[in-house]
């Protein structure tokens, strides 16, 4: 566990371990939750897609193309349990792959039209 107050900046950092250093990270999708066995019902997104959901979301240079680094503010659940669990999704790419998921950023989902 990691302890930070109401409003206090959370700082990630997320390393890929790898010898190839071919490979791209990507953070596709950060979901907090106050239960960490249930990441559907009551939930609160970060990050979906690879798009903001959450204003105080901001990323931070990396040298490094298999580390990610981003930030948000902490906050917590209303009538609920203090505590907060994340749980994110990244993607791993081969570096340069322009039409991977880790080059193609925010992806919206488009609604299909019900037929009458």
């Amino acid at each position: 566990p990691y302890y930070v107050d109401i409003n206090q900046d959370l700082f990630i950092e997320a390393y890929l371990h790898s010898s190839d250093s071919n490979l791209v990270l990507f953070v596709d999708t950060c979901v907090a939750s106050p239960t960490p066995y249930n990441f559907t019902t009551v939930t609160y997104d970060i990050i979906r897609n690879g798009c903001v959901q959450d204003s105080t979301y901001a990323t931070y240079y990396s040298p490094y193309r298999h580390i990610v680094r981003f930030t948000f503010n902490a906050f917590q659940f209303i009538r609920k349990d203090p505590l907060v669990y994340l749980r994110c999704e990244l993607v791993v790419c081969r570096a340069y792959d322009y039409s991977s998921r880790c080059y193609q950023g925010c992806v919206t989902r488009s609604k299909r039209e019900a037929s009458s």
